[in-house]
């Protein structure tokens, strides 16, 4: 039988690496950045090597990943509302019809991505662990301003992989719950891929359609829109986005697939369902049958 009376084992603690041991920030990304490296998205694949080249020339990779476009952003009487289509491409195939680009970041923000499928659903994924991360070690949540500066430093740690063609560019968006009116209290956030932030006003769109997108929003905008008009004007502006753009696809009817809907205000972010925005879109595409110009 087992002495009850033995001091307890001593756990070999020298075994774990230093960096899981040593306090640190807030940011889960700036851990990974110090422990574990190769689980940040874009250090996992040496992409130069994938494509045949010199990883230390920064050309392009010969070989065709896929890419996720269109997703839109406007503000509303409330907050914001962002929407994204569903297609992806992988050179002139159609690689997926479903795939999802737009996602609830936390309780009051949303993100939106286009460019490398694969590495932009990662971000995502990090951006998501990295908000949450930061909650339950400083106890508080980051500011709207925080949050986008975290996003664009998650980007700019991408930059290698994205001078090898495989980009990542989000747009982000949310609710600023220190201004006292609803109607200002929206905010959208564009970035580039080295990691600059930009903020809009108004709308803005990112992907290979989003210049028709924004074409149409230029036109169908306007401030205070309640968050269903908002959501029509967004379907609207991704069916004029397709109708353009092989890249980008239109509502669906035949498959029953149509954009991701995310809209935010200062009671929290909440996902659309696919049967609230079929129907949506189903009045888009009957109006266009009538005025194919919209």
């Amino acid at each position: 039988m087992a002495d009850s009376t033995a001091a307890p084992r001593n756990w070999p603690t020298q075994a774990i690496p230093a960096a899981y041991l040593t306090p640190g920030t807030g940011s889960f990304a700036d851990f990974l950045r110090r422990a574990e490296p190769q689980l940040l998205p874009g250090n996992g694949v040496a992409v130069g090597h994938l494509a045949g080249a010199n990883p230390s020339l920064h050309a392009a990779p010969a070989v065709d990943f896929p890419h996720g476009t269109t997703v839109v952003a406007l503000t509303t009487a409330d907050g914001v509302v962002m929407a994204g289509d569903r297609r992806a491409t992988q050179g002139n195939v159609i690689a997926q019809r479903d795939i999802e680009k737009v996602f609830v970041a936390d309780s009051h923000s949303v993100v939106g991505i286009a460019g490398a499928a694969g590495l932009a659903v990662e971000l995502v994924r990090m951006f998501r662990l990295e908000l949450e991360h930061y909650e339950k070690i400083e106890g508080v949540r980051l500011s709207l301003d925080g949050k986008a500066n975290r996003l664009a430093s998650m980007i700019r740690g991408n930059l290698g992989a994205a001078l090898q063609g495989m980009a990542v560019v989000p747009i982000f968006a949310g609710v600023d719950l220190n201004v006292p009116e609803p109607a200002k209290s929206g905010r959208i956030y564009s970035y580039d891929v080295t990691g600059g932030r930009y903020e809009e006003h108004d709308y803005y769109g990112i992907g290979s359609g989003s210049i028709f997108a924004k074409s149409a929003l230029k036109k169908r905008f306007r401030p205070g829109l309640a968050p269903d008009e908002a959501v029509r004007t967004a379907i609207e502006a991704l069916y004029d986005a397709a109708d353009d753009d092989t890249a980008t696809g239109g509502p669906d009817l035949t498959r029953k697939i149509f954009p991701v809907i995310v809209s935010v205000n200062a009671v929290g972010a909440t996902r659309w369902s696919d049967d609230a925005v079929g129907q949506i879109a189903e009045q888009v595409i009957a109006g266009r049958m009538e005025n194919p110009g919209g």
